[in-house]
């Protein structure tokens, strides 16, 4: 009877979460995903070239995703994350939404 095994979450649980909160994160965020395509598809651009600015589109999202998962676990196991921490962390986040909402509106040719 060695090993102290300490069951983690159960899997039904972990994913219904994930589906719930990307649920959610659809509603909030279709409107970007939905502009990137109809701008594409006004280009007539042939099937190879369109397919694959969206083939990037993902590629670029789940690119981004990936990178703040693994930065937030690095971030997470190394230490807790204090209040001030959180309010940087706050911060930074505002500041950036801040400034894509601003390349959205001024400069929308950047985002494409």
């Amino acid at each position: 009877m060695g090993r102290d095994h300490r069951p983690g979450p159960p899997i039904a649980g972990v994913a219904a979460l994930a589906v719930v909160l990307k649920a959610a994160e659809l509603l909030c965020s279709a409107g970007i995903p939905a502009l990137y395509t109809a701008v594409l598809s006004q280009q007539n651009l042939p099937a190879w070239a369109h397919y694959g600015y969206l083939g990037l589109d993902i590629v670029g999202s789940m690119a981004d995703d990936a990178l703040m998962v693994t930065l937030a676990v690095l971030a997470l196991s190394s230490s807790r994350l204090t209040e001030r921490g959180g309010r940087w962390l706050k911060l930074l986040s505002g500041a950036v939404m801040l400034l894509l909402g601003l390349a959205l509106l001024l400069r929308p040719g950047w985002l494409l």
